[in-house]
């Protein structure tokens, strides 16, 4: 490997270098073939969800739609990240251009977003489905679904271009060396040749603002969700109401609770090592778990998947 003559010369380079995960020549090899079958993985298991949503007409309805939806999400997701990375296994200098940067730090940021208002308007369809049920055909329609998606879309696009683009037009000092295997806004600002406490402060705002916003509106659709079944009297009911929710419930805790743990306050002293880990569960982990959950917690998926995939 060339690490160490690339920190040398950094200074020079038109960009930054993301060291990644540093280990020997072979670790880096093992480490490419094994996030290259999580990412195979990962677009098989998402886009058999949208298969089976596309192709089962019984899964036509607003909570599979959203989930297909979400499973398309979290593809480009992991796209955001995984190509790159594995490049990186692989490369010598692991430079990453100035440009290539910001549009990876835009994109992954912009995606992360749009998945946080996503688990929101799914907890809100559960809501619908579960507290109004004979309501929910009329209130739950094709065209509300489809305005929902789409504000998911563009909230998360909207969300994050302005500080990103104010962060892009800093100065950057020193070896411009990132100790990450993505563009974090973390060690970026710690490369900027001066402190920007009002950057740093309006970052953390708006990242505590997207993160709550959704959050509360997930739990408040769950609390009168739980009052709702807790009414309802027999066990059986209650049994199928929680296991249409089990599993967006698993999602939500694997996202937020690692996501709230790196982007509350971007710019602390988190550890490199734990913060590359932590980045990875939610980055890379939770879009190749979240279609494993979805398939076994949930019969109708079950059975679309293997009527699809073994008739």
């Amino acid at each position: 490997m060339k690490i160490s003559n690339t920190l040398n010369t950094s200074s020079t380079i038109t960009g930054f270098i993301l060291l990644g995960f540093p280990c020997s020549r072979e670790g880096q090899i093992l480490l490419f073939v094994l996030f290259s079958v999580v990412y195979l993985l990962t677009l098989m298991g998402n886009g058999s969800i949208i298969c089976a949503v596309r192709w089962d007409q019984r899964l036509h309805t607003p909570m599979y739609i959203l989930l297909a939806n979400f499973s398309f999400l979290e593809i480009w997701y992991v796209t955001s990240t995984v190509p790159n990375m594995l490049a990186n296994f692989l490369s010598d200098t692991k430079v990453i251009s100035f440009s290539g940067c910001f549009l990876q730090f835009y994109f992954f940021f912009s995606l992360g977003s749009t998945e946080c208002f996503f688990l929101a308007i799914m907890a809100f369809d559960r809501y619908l489905a579960i507290c109004w049920p004979l309501h929910y055909p009329t209130l739950m329609t094709g065209h509300l679904c489809t305005n929902l998606v789409v504000s998911c879309w563009v909230l998360g696009f909207l969300w994050f271009p302005v500080p990103i683009i104010v962060i892009s037009q800093m100065s950057f000092c020193g070896s411009r060396i990132i100790d990450h295997f993505l563009c974090d806004p973390g060690p970026l600002l710690a490369l900027t040749c001066a402190r920007v406490p009002v950057m740093e402060f309006f970052w953390t705002i708006i990242s505590s603002l997207l993160l709550f916003i959704p959050f509360l509106c997930i739990m408040g659709s769950y609390t009168l969700v739980l009052r709702a079944v807790f009414r309802v009297p027999s066990a059986a009911g209650r049994r199928k109401a929680f296991s249409t929710c089990g599993s967006h419930l698993a999602v939500v805790s694997l996202f937020y609770g690692s996501v709230m743990v790196m982007y509350l306050s971007p710019t602390s002293e988190h550890e490199a090592g734990m913060q590359k880990l932590v980045t990875l569960f939610y980055s890379v982990g939770t879009p190749f778990i979240n279609p494993v959950i979805y398939r076994l917690r949930n019969k109708d998926m079950k059975h679309a998947l293997h009527h699809i995939f073994f008739f």
